[in-house]
């Protein structure tokens, strides 16, 4: 890390509220002077009270993460799927369209505060719109190629350096059987997964990030992971716990998808292994933010025995061995 990727990193810790609110201001914004984080591990991200009576959202990106373009790239996105009639988080753009900007080497952008309702728990009539919901969002994400981000996959995303990194810090107990496990996950996802088939797709596409706006309306938000990937890694995170055999849930989804889009069936082989790469690489992302001082907190059993039992664990239950 260089000198000056440190200062960005260090002031990225502690973001100073005169640096946010004039961020704000610079940017034709009102801003009272009232501002509340909001959740997030992996960026800073802020509601900042207006005059007007009204709020804007500020995130700031973790330095390293993303570049300008990489980022321009979700916020084209977003509004191709705006303009296509779907709901979501849009961002907001400056009078010369910019939406990407940049206080002392540290990125940032706004957000329209989007008001509604996770939907962690989905009603049985939820589940076809939901499915149709998803079809629209793929129908705009085959339209083009997101070129500056990266295809999904371990070989394709620059992945497999995390299992060189997770090497040194598995506890020794279990490492080989975790090394050994991950390996084949990897391995399997990269003969398994076609990079021809691969569209612009949410990639973080869990109850999370689906609000109820109480208008029978679903908004999609959070594209920050968004990728050129599988269509199938947008439907298993709806249903974390089911291994798609045939339930009424999924039946519906489906029913709602196939009416705007034809799913092949065949990708739903890859879930078990997308769920097992998902928790190898939460692992790794855990390790590579060990530096920010709220992830000891946030993950304090992290590099104990006890973490990587439970993480051989839950990849066996998922592989089945």
């Amino acid at each position: 890390m260089t000198a000056n990727s440190k200062t960005q990193t260090d002031q990225f810790f502690n973001l100073d509220p005169h640096l946010i609110l004039q961020s704000a201001d610079i940017n034709g914004y009102k801003p009272t002077g009232e501002i509340h984080q909001l959740n997030s591990y992996e960026n800073r991200v802020f509601e900042i009270k207006l005059e007007d009576n009204k709020s804007v959202i500020a995130k700031f990106f973790r330095p390293g993460r993303w570049s300008k373009e990489t980022i321009e790239d979700e916020h084209e996105f977003c509004f191709d799927l705006h303009a296509d009639g779907l709901s979501v988080g849009l961002p907001l753009r400056a009078p010369n369209k910019e939406t990407v900007f940049n206080a002392d080497g540290i990125l940032y952008c706004f957000y329209e505060k989007v008001r509604g309702r996770m939907m962690q728990e989905i009603l049985l009539n939820q589940f076809e719109k939901l499915g149709s919901l998803t079809a629209q969002l793929h129908n705009t994400g085959e339209k083009k190629e997101a070129m500056n981000r990266n295809f999904f996959g371990p070989s394709q995303d620059n992945k497999w350096f995390v299992l060189d990194q997770l090497d040194a810090v598995i506890s020794p107990e279990i490492h080989h059987q975790y090394m050994e496990l991950a390996e084949h996950v990897f391995e399997s996802l990269d003969n398994k997964l076609d990079p021809q088939g691969f569209i612009r797709i949410h990639g973080d596409l869990h109850r999370g990030n689906l609000l109820d706006n109480g208008k029978d309306d679903i908004t999609i938000v959070d594209f920050d992971d968004f990728i050129n990937g599988p269509v199938v890694q947008d439907f298993w995170m709806i249903f974390p716990d089911q291994d798609f055999t045939p339930t009424k849930e999924f039946e519906l989804f489906l029913k709602g998808y196939q009416t705007l889009r034809h799913f092949d069936e065949k990708q739903l082989e890859l879930v078990p292994y997308l769920r097992a790469y998902r928790v190898i690489c939460y692992a790794g992302w855990i390790l590579n933010r060990w530096n920010d001082p709220s992830f000891p907190k946030i993950f304090p059993e992290f590099n104990t025995y006890r973490y990587w039992a439970e993480e051989l664990d839950s990849l066996r239950k998922i592989i089945k061995v």
